[in-house]
């Protein structure tokens, strides 16, 4: 098969042919074309949004403000005091009649508007109530550091919250009424009427608003007399008011003075130089001084002042001078008016001087509630310095319970019993500084019970470095004193150097602890209050387990000893009846201080005393304000004391018709026998004389087990035998012994089955009861001792026969003579005189009225005595370890007449 064929010129025109009639490709044209599409379909879903969110945002905004107050003209002028109740709920102070000098716009000096623009809202005069750039800044803010972390709030703003709004809240909803109010405040008043309604109604502190009055009590000026320093100081107080109170707080209040300048300058009222002139003056110069700063009528000032700072610390948005608060505390008056009395008068604790300081604290053990301040001597002084609550002082030994032998008992598990050395030691530092007890002497071994009722300075660094430093570090933290560091030092109550402490309120927080079981109730005065709406604010603090319930009873018992033991250095502190414990403090001048002031040794700056009942918990400080002034130690005016009378006058007064429980032993505590003076302690053995047990306690699967050997057993004496003597009238008691250099026997007597009663103690071997009680059986107790060893007691018994009746004489011979004295009314003998009453007399040394013969003593009635009288029975007679002479002839002989006896029975 052929193909037509074709020249190449046809073949040519044929293939252009085909190719012409071929589509043409299409180029990609529709990129741009379609970015564009995207572009507007987006920017319409956002348009879309906007419009979605603003509609959402105007129903949220409508839905948050529906409920804001409305803009009443006479709100805007009035103030509502607040009123104070004590535990009882009986009204006690209302606070809040404004102490205010009112200023009009037009008498305000530039200096003062040009200060608190510059710092409160820069942009004042330019904005409608709400200032977006400052809200477009605080919204980053937020959403960087969380909500509330930066506010937007303009003066406008500011003046509706302080009218309008009392209720301590940072939520959405109250910055959308606040800028509600605020746009509508703006469209009712010029900015001179909203600015003059500011100053005059901000809190200053000091129980007054307004920057007028504020200068007159700080600097007792007219506003047109400030200069740029003061005028600055007053602009920077709205923000914190107490805080940077310049009587109370002047550092902070000098820095927030600098940054108010700072704003100044960067804001155009001043130049470079005149912020740097105005930060370099002092604040405390240009205040007005301390005595003529107004004074308080309020009758509780130390206690009112610390129920404002507790609201204030906690709710600072909430004003109890103008809020009209219904606020319930924790005041006892009656407790009150008793520590008032003792702080003021003087006469039922008498003070050095009047520059002499105390301060107060005391507690409901149970709840922490705060029933009374002792705050100041001054009665004068208006809302002044606290030394209850504001005086950080060093504790002294009062922090032992706390560093150290709490968290050893805690963490350890300690008996009260255990062994400390009080022995020459040094610290732990690179000079190796020696520690001293306050007599500079060392007593060797003791127990913990012993070391901290002696306030031993040794023992309490061994029991903080067996517990460790960070379990005493933690045990303090759960009793709400927190310490950042942690030194050896701090063992024995120099915390943080002479700078800083505690102070009397923390403590006896501490220590209600102790007294609570272990459980820790943070110091309070303000149970809870009341908004002017109704709304009920609780401020009572959550119970904690602050540490175990054997700490608290152990640490309790411990403390006890400080207050009734001999050695105790607590003892002026002590209520007697009373259930209580507690412990002393004193601290230490250095050897520079001492030199610089001339301070004598034994001097004190500070002196406490704490400590509680199940009831009650006090902590009181005494000491002065400047340093170089000290408490004396000497016999006769011993300042040192007064911490503990003061304790003891207060506690024993509220303490009065009271009743007071003792401490409980919980279940993880078992009392122990110790024998006094083992070292380790060991437990007390069968022959340990009672006198020499001691009764600890330990927690319970933790106590002690070796026993003493000490005390062993002593032979017992033998051949004990009791008889009547019929001739003399007596009962002659007898044993043998082997070696009786060392040994003592005690003697006993039960008559017809009673109790047994002490007789002597004696070397001999023998004993005579002259006229015994007839037809009685007297049963003989007879134990051998030494100095460190006892016996079996061994027995013996004798039957004195009924007594018979004389006969009429029948011979003249036998008449008696009314001269005559007949046997049962013979005065007896020059020794008989000494020792026993014969018929119807008396004898000259311990005996009774009586018709019989007492051997030392005789008892009423017709029998024989035993070695005193009943009420002394229990206490022998020293001369009867050295029997008479006489006596023991007339023993031999008794014993030599057997025919003229009644046997006896012995029992081994």
């Amino acid at each position: 098969m052929t193909d037509k064929y074709q020249t190449r010129e046809e073949r040519r025109k044929q293939l252009q042919s085909e190719n012409n009639k071929k589509p043409k490709e299409k180029k990609p044209k529709g990129k741009k074309k379609g970015a564009k599409q995207i572009f507007k379909r987006i920017f319409l879903v956002l348009i879309s949004l906007g419009i979605i969110g603003i509609i959402a945002g105007a129903i949220t905004f409508a839905v948050m403000v529906k409920d804001a107050p409305e803009l009443n003209e006479s709100v805007l002028k009035d103030s509502i005091s607040s009123t104070i109740y004590d535990k009882d709920d009986k009204p006690i102070e209302k606070i809040g009649a404004v102490n205010r000098d009112y200023v009009k716009y037009e008498d305000i000096p530039d200096l003062v508007k040009d200060a608190f623009i510059a710092t409160e809202d820069s942009r004042f005069f330019k904005h409608h109530g709400i200032d977006p750039i400052r809200l477009g800044g605080a919204v980053i803010a937020n959403f960087t550091n969380g909500f509330g972390s930066e506010g937007a709030s303009t003066i406008t703003q500011q003046v509706v919250k302080n009218f309008f709004f009392n209720q301590p809240q940072k939520t959405l909803s109250r910055k959308a009424q606040e800028a509600w109010l605020a746009i509508q405040l703006e469209r009712k008043y010029t900015k001179q009427e909203i600015f003059e309604m500011y100053v005059n109604k901000i809190f200053m502190s000091e129980n007054m608003s307004g920057v007028k009055t504020a200068a007159k009590v700080y600097f007792d000026k007219d506003l047109d007399e400030l200069t740029l320093p003061e005028a600055a100081m007053l602009a920077g107080m709205p923000q914190a008011p107490n805080a940077y109170n310049p009587f109370k707080n002047p550092d902070r209040a000098e820095k927030r003075r600098n940054i108010v300048l700072s704003l100044m300058n960067q804001h155009g009222y001043i130049n470079d130089s005149e912020m740097k002139e105005a930060q370099a003056a002092s604040l405390t110069d240009s205040l007005v001084a301390e005595d003529k700063r107004e004074t308080s009528d309020m009758k509780y000032d130390p206690f009112i002042k610390q129920v404002i700072s507790e609201i204030e610390d906690k709710y600072p948005d909430v004003n109890v001078y103008t809020d009209g608060l219904e606020i319930h505390t924790t005041l006892d008056t009656k407790a009150q008016d008793y520590v008032d009395k003792v702080m003021y008068e003087g006469n039922i604790v008498e003070f050095p001087d009047e520059d002499f300081q105390a301060g107060i604290s005391l507690l409901d053990t149970k709840t922490g509630g705060i029933l009374a301040l002792g705050g100041d001597r001054d009665p004068d002084v208006k809302l002044g310095f606290n030394y209850a609550t504001e005086n950080p002082r060093q504790p002294g030994s009062t922090i032992k319970p706390i560093l150290d032998y709490g968290p050893a008992i805690e963490y350890l598990k300690w008996g009260t019993y255990e062994t400390v050395e009080d022995k020459p030691t040094t610290y732990n530092d690179t000079a190796k500084t020696p520690i001293n007890n306050f007599d500079n002497k060392f007593l060797g071994s003791m127990s913990i019970r012993e070391a901290l009722a002696r306030s031993r300075n040794i023992p309490a660094l061994e029991a903080f470095r067996a517990a460790g430093a960070d379990n005493a570090q933690q045990f303090a933290s759960n009793l709400g004193i927190t310490l950042n560091e942690m030194y050896e030092s701090y063992s024995i109550g120099g915390l943080g150097g002479k700078d800083e402490g505690i102070t009397s309120l923390q403590l006896a927080g501490a220590y209600s602890a102790f007294g609570n079981e272990g459980v820790y109730n943070t110091p309070h005065s303000v149970r809870y209050f009341t908004l002017n709406d109704g709304t009920k604010i609780n401020m009572e603090p959550e119970s904690e387990v602050a540490m175990q319930d054997y700490t608290a009873f152990m640490i309790t018992d411990m403390l006890k000893s400080v207050v009734n033991s001999a050695y105790g250095t607590g003892s002026t502190a002590n209520v007697p009846g009373l259930p209580m414990a507690g412990k002393t403090g004193t601290t230490n001048y250095s050897t520079d201080e001492m030199q610089k002031y001339n301070i004598p040794a034994g001097a004190s700056p500070d002196a406490w005393f704490a400590g509680y009942t199940t009831n009650y918990t006090m902590a009181v400080w005494t000491g002065y304000e400047k340093r170089q002034n000290y408490l004396r130690s000497n016999t006769v005016s011993n300042d040192q004391r007064i911490a503990q009378l003061l304790f003891k006058n207060i506690m024993q007064y509220i303490s009065q018709d009271v009743e007071t429980a003792d401490f409980k032993m919980p279940d993880s505590v078992e009392k122990v026998s110790i024998e006094k003076g083992t070292y380790p302690a060991r437990l007390a053995s069968s022959y340990t004389p009672s006198s020499q047990i001691l009764t600890e306690y330990a927690v319970k699967g933790n106590m002690v087990q070796k026993v003493s050997e000490k005390y062993n057993k002593l032979d017992p004496a033998k051949n004990a035998k009791a008889s009547y003597d019929k001739d003399n009238d007596a009962v002659n008691l007898s044993w043998s012994y082997g070696d009786t250099s060392d040994v003592k026997f005690d003697v006993s007597v039960s008559i017809n089955g009673g109790a047994a009663e002490q007789l002597t103690t004696t070397s001999d071997t023998s004993l005579k009861i002259a006229k015994p009680d007839p037809d009685s059986t007297y049963t003989f107790t007879i134990t051998a001792k030494s100095s460190s060893m006892t016996s079996d007691a061994v027995s013996a018994s004798v039957k004195v026969p009924a007594k018979l009746e004389e006969q009429p004489a029948t011979d003249e011979n036998e008449t008696v003579d009314d001269d005559t004295t007949t046997d049962d009314q013979n005065t007896g003998t020059e020794e008989d005189k000494k020792n026993n009453n014969n018929g119807n007399g008396n004898g000259d040394n311990n005996g009774n009225n009586g018709n019989g013969n007492g051997n030392n003593n005789g008892n009423n009635g017709n029998g024989n005595g035993n070695n005193k009288d009943d009420e002394e029975a229990d206490e022998p007679d020293e001369n009867e370890d050295e029997p008479d002479e006489n006596e023991a002839d007339e023993s031999t002989q008794t014993e030599d007449s057997a025919d003229q006896t009644q046997q006896s029975t012995t029992t081994p």
